[in-house]
């Protein structure tokens, strides 16, 4: 691929400008123009050298691209479609980035039905949003899903593939339908199950709020993704309702029998199920990045004394880490250790749990 890229964002939000920053470190004599909403994004972004052109409204900049990003929501992105066809070359590859594809291909083929459209989809994110917490590293080693269009053939699919892995992400062709019922499985249908136990343990809760109180690693671990933006998750829904209903109603079905082995007392059948979804679950490969963010967490016992937290902290501050999060865990039903301690990310988890181990703490990891 030519060092000479030219590539042009329809928006500079967390994604897009994650991938333009990462084009910008690998192909430093890339080309890139970038339309956005706000003067204030489009000018830090000139500022930092990541875009060489920044406008409110489409231009000529955007004429003969290698690559067009459509990085706003899906609704934005179908109205761009239609207007960006006269800057359009036989070669460009119109992209987007959302996690859902059927609704992007449909409009594709509605308003720009000639368009070399090939759905991107890099499977990584973050629970902060914005161009101002954009990085070049976002979507390394992390899957990218592209979903070709059918005017894209052979030569335009390994030009895109390359670009992936060059910027250090895994390419992965899928169909549309085949990657919203993938992502519905793995991503869409556990942050509903998410959502509906957080309301379920809210509404059994006591008015002393007992249940709340005392949640341990199992119930936060699998609710975690709760915590995720309400108005993205409310598109998703809108955009994939068939995936994600069939899903529900599959798992409903297999909630109401394990409720009927339960009910039934009959604990060998349900140790079985138990036996197959834990050897299932222990074959997912630990991939660094994925639909559903991983977390880097470590606990360490320390004897309740005051100071001890602050100690702790003073250890891993004096080699410049960064710690997500700290507190006391004041239930260990599921969990070992008294103090939980998370990290950003894999390598500072490591280093802290060296400068750890190195004064003596034991430790208990897991991601």
């Amino acid at each position: 691929m030519s060092e000479c890229l030219k590539a042009g964002f329809i928006a500079l939000g967390l994604i897009g400008g994650s991938i333009a920053k990462n084009i910008r470190r690998v192909f430093p004599d890339a080309h890139i123009t970038a339309l956005n909403r706000s003067k204030e994004t489009l000018d830090l972004a000139l500022k930092e050298g990541i875009i060489d052109h920044g406008t409110l409204k489409l231009d000529d900049s955007f004429r003969d691209c290698d690559f067009i990003f459509l990085c706003a929501p899906v609704e934005t992105n179908t109205e761009y479609l239609s207007l960006l066809k006269p800057y359009l070359s036989p070669e460009t590859i119109l992209t987007d980035v959302g996690s859902v594809k059927g609704v992007i291909h449909a409009a594709v083929e509605r308003y720009a039905g000639d368009a070399l459209f090939i759905g991107g989809h890099p499977m990584a994110g973050s629970e902060k949003s914005g161009y101002k917490n954009s990085n070049d590293h976002l979507i390394e080693n992390a899957y990218y899903i592209l979903t070709p269009g059918d005017n894209a053939g052979e030569e335009h699919i390994r030009r895109y593939e390359d670009l992936v892995r060059r910027l250090g992400a895994i390419p992965l062709v899928l169909s549309p339908a085949l990657h919203d019922r993938v992502t519905a499985a793995v991503s869409h249908v556990p942050h509903m199950i998410a959502y509906t136990l957080v309301r379920l343990i809210e509404k059994e809760d006591s008015p002393e709020q007992y249940m709340k109180a005392i949640a341990a690693g199992g119930f936060k671990d699998i609710t975690r993704i709760a915590s995720s933006d309400p108005v993205m998750w409310e598109q998703i829904c809108m955009e994939n309702p068939e995936e994600i209903s069939g899903l529900l109603d599959e798992y409903i079905e297999m909630l109401s029998e394990t409720r009927e082995l339960i009910a039934g007392k009959q604990g060998q059948e349900l140790k079985r199920i138990f036996e197959e979804a834990k050897n299932y679950r222990d074959s997912v490969p630990d991939a660094p990045l994925g639909p559903i963010k991983k977390t880097y967490i470590i606990h360490i016992d320390v004897e309740d004394e005051p100071g001890a937290i602050a100690i702790v902290a003073t250890i891993l501050s004096a080699h410049g880490l960064s710690i997500k999060n700290i507190g006391i865990v004041h239930n260990r039903t599921y969990e070992e250790g008294a103090l939980r301690i998370e990290f950003y990310d894999r390598e500072s988890m490591a280093l802290g749990i060296a400068d750890l181990m190195e004064k003596g703490y034991k430790i208990y990891s897991r991601t």
